[in-house]
């Protein structure tokens, strides 16, 4: 059983770090560096900001603690969704105020393109399939939503439809869903292939990047900032944090304007092929109407599937394991009784708006905080805001507004909320599941 207060699985034992492309060749940092800007994690936001300002012409040093992608960069699913996960388009106006929210709903709506582009111009080696998300529904009490979600996406200039019983059914390969709606911008990729894309991409933009070098102190002494490593540093104008939930104590406070949730993955074993052409034809990424919701995709001949860690389901891995192997027995009975032999955690920095915040830390100083499960599309167009802002645009032109960070109180009791969430959506699960008449369905 895992322990606990585990955070991460070690990177090694992810479905991820066996078949994503090769890293680039990085060095350790050592001596005297000077650049423009420093950009501290390796991630997909510090890597964005990199490419972006080196797309500029701007000098800019990245200095990671481990490897590329090692946080959450590297050991999340891999699903690529331009849309708000626990926020509807109106309601994400509301909250930001007419201007930002504007600027903020095109920017995510927008940012699965974003990241196939890059992948697309730079060669980026790592499964990507920009083949639309499914979310479907598990009987029809789920279909009023969806049908608003496509409107409201289609509003936005998006080629969403939805989808019959039947249709749903010859894209995934299962009868147990009643209906979908599709947005044919999202897709799915190898997510620690595409952190060590774009660290290639970046250093052949002219950015360096330096690996193994955790940052031990960040000083501004005569006008620029020292960021200091245990056999270097980096001397620069300019500082982008962009550690996310793997933030330490660099910088003073950083850690308490968010809370940490623990999500896991599991990857099947190969299903032989016969078996594998029947299961997600269509090579979507699934999220079905499920409030514990159950997400998965394919990784070649592998389903990847995941959920949140809570107090039994994610530690426990024989628990889980089987109960994965319900859940796809259900939806396909030919699969049989999968193994799940690769198994990790990894964790995500969630804010009660469940919205990124772009803060200014210092004069110079920056970081976005919060994606709260929404990493490769909005961390990547977060690197765009980040970069430009470091490169000089007016906070007015960009399309977030930078906030002043404030302390997040009850820090613990948000992250045991969410864990006690799993549980809770299961009950309320079985009830739409009676009411709405269908089968019972292994939640």
């Amino acid at each position: 059983m895992l322990h606990r207060r585990m955070r991460s699985t070690p990177l090694t034992d992810s479905l991820w770090s066996q078949n994503a492309a090769a890293p680039p060749e990085t060095p350790a940092l050592e001596g005297s560096v000077r650049a423009d800007v420093a950009v501290i994690g390796a991630g997909y936001t510090g890597l964005s900001t990199a490419l972006h300002l080196a797309q500029r012409g701007i000098d800019v040093a990245v200095i990671e603690a481990d490897e590329v992608g090692y946080g959450g960069s590297g050991r999340n699913l891999g699903h690529c969704t331009p849309t708000f996960l626990y926020r509807e388009v109106d309601e994400v106006r509301r909250m930001l105020g007419p201007k930002w929210g504007e600027r903020f709903i095109r920017l995510q709506a927008d940012a699965a393109n974003l990241v196939f582009e890059l992948i697309r111009r730079y060669d980026i080696d790592c499964e990507a399939k920009q083949n639309g998300l499914l979310q479907v529904a598990l009987g029809p009490s789920a279909m009023p939503l969806y049908e608003k979600r496509c409107a409201t996406y289609t509003a936005l200039g998006k080629a969403c439809r939805m989808l019959d019983r039947d249709e749903v059914a010859s894209l995934t390969g299962t009868d147990r869903y009643h209906g979908a709606w599709l947005h044919p911008e999202a897709g799915h990729l190898n997510p620690l292939g595409y952190a060590r894309g774009l660290a290639r991409a970046a250093l052949a933009e002219g950015a360096s990047v330096f690996t193994q070098s955790p940052a031990l102190s960040l000083n501004k002494e005569g006008g620029k900032w020292h960021v200091r490593t245990a056999r270097g540093e980096v001397i620069v104008d300019k500082i982008v944090i962009g550690t996310g939930a793997y933030s330490d104590d660099l910088w003073p406070g950083l850690k308490q304007i968010y809370s940490i949730i623990i999500a896991f993955g599991l990857a099947s074993e190969p299903l032989n092929e016969n078996v594998i052409k029947t299961v997600l034809p269509g090579d979507n990424h699934v999220v079905d109407s499920a409030g514990d919701t159950h997400f998965y995709k394919l990784s070649g001949q592998r389903i990847v599937a995941g959920g949140m860690l809570e107090a039994k389901f994610g530690r426990n891995l024989d628990f889980t394991r089987r109960v994965m192997s319900e859940r796809m027995a259900w939806l396909f009975p030919q699969v049989g009784t999968l193994d799940w032999p690769h198994f990790w955690c990894g964790n995500m920095d969630v804010v009660p708006s469940t919205l990124p915040s772009f803060y200014e830390l210092a004069p110079g100083v920056t970081t976005v905080i919060g994606y709260s499960g929404r990493g490769i599309p909005t961390a990547t167009a977060m690197g765009t805001q980040l970069a430009a802002y470091a490169a000089g645009t007016p906070a007015e032109d960009l399309s977030v507004e930078i906030k002043t960070p404030k302390a997040l109180r009850w820090r613990g009791l948000i992250s045991n909320a969410y864990v006690l969430l799993g549980p809770l959506y299961r009950l309320k699960d079985r009830r739409t599941a009676r009411r709405d008449g269908v089968e019972k369905i292994p939640f």
